[in-house]
């Protein structure tokens, strides 16, 4: 590439009417790409298409971008794009984790080396974020992945009290505590099973009411946390189902668990992830579209998102 070739840039994201323009991560890391003068397309999933083994997009060159305005993205017009023309490719859709998220890890892996794809498709379509978390399990709760009913039982009845939820659900959806002596028990396992999938289980911490910390790591390092406090009477602390964002630091064990899973996380090419501790507790690896960096600015005065590309910029293979 020649060194005043401008750096351009291709989002596959949500719809526009779906994200919170003053909270969507996604927009500002394209806002500081745009800063960096950067070109930047977006697209959605459904319009990413493969043509004779080229990968094509219909996409749109965003020009400016405004929150302070309902309207808060200016593009051009949509057109046919080549993707291989491209430095780099942002994974930006949420869940959920379905055939269309894993189809379009196939479609991006069609893309030339020198096109980088964050984050890595092998790596987001093999480490689905409530799995790959076992693999470090000795940093975890206690956890049960099963379709059993039996041994579901068998794990409320050894723990108490735990947590219930689908194996790719997101954002806090169908989320249950239970406990052993909860009367809708069996009600509520039965609803989660009748999906296909299976379901994921883990012992209640009851220290949970203190916060749910989100850690972004950015090329296996931390780069900044808060802590997602529930509101009364919740377990769950996402912050779009009124969770409170606090100020906060890391713990020693927070550092040193970072540090455990920074190997592999490397390795696999998750270069943006965000990872979720209760009480020194691991819980899930957030590989699809990790979220809360503007919340993390506000509270600690910093731009994650300038970290990001900084960092990015370093993974572009060496030019003549």
């Amino acid at each position: 590439m020649q060194p005043n070739k401008k750096i351009k840039v291709a989002v596959q994201m949500d719809r526009l009417n779906a994200i919170n323009k003053d909270t969507d991560s996604t927009l500002a890391l394209i806002q500081e790409a745009l800063k960096r003068k950067f070109s930047v397309f977006i697209y959605k999933v459904d319009n990413l298409y493969l043509e004779n083994n080229k990968l094509k997009a219909f996409a749109a060159k965003i020009l400016r971008v405004n929150i302070n305005k309902e309207k808060f993205l200016t593009l051009e017009k949509f057109n046919t794009i080549d993707l291989n023309n491209y430095d780099f490719i942002l994974v930006r859709q949420d869940p959920p984790f379905d055939m269309q998220y894993i189809t379009t890890t196939y479609l991006l892996e069609k893309l030339s080396k020198s096109c980088i794809v964050l984050n890595n498709p092998q790596a987001i379509r093999d480490c689905p974020e409530k799995i790959f978390v076992m693999d470090f399990f000795n940093l975890m709760p206690p956890t049960l992945i099963s379709r059993q009913i039996s041994s579901i039982l068998k794990f409320i009845k050894k723990f108490k009290k735990v947590v219930i939820k689908p194996l790719y659900g997101n954002g806090g959806s169908n989320v249950f505590y239970l406990s052993e002596k909860d009367p809708n028990l069996n009600i509520i396992i039965e609803n989660l099973l009748s999906k296909r999938e299976h379901v994921i289980l883990q012992k209640f911490i009851k220290r949970v009411k203190y916060g749910d910390k989100r850690i972004l790591l950015i090329n296996g390092e931390p780069v900044g946390a808060l802590n997602r406090v529930p509101a009364n009477n919740e377990i769950r602390a996402n912050l779009h189902i009124g969770g409170l964002a606090k100020k906060t630091k890391l713990t020693k064990r927070e550092k040193f668990i970072c540090h455990e899973i920074k190997h592999k996380v490397k390795e696999k090419g998750l270069f943006f992830i965000g990872i979720d501790i209760i009480d020194g507790f691991i819980t899930e690896i957030n590989v699809t579209s990790p979220t809360c960096i503007r919340e993390i600015d506000f509270l600690d005065k910093v731009n994650i998102s300038s970290i990001y590309w900084d960092e990015a910029l370093k993974l572009r293979p060496h030019r003549a």
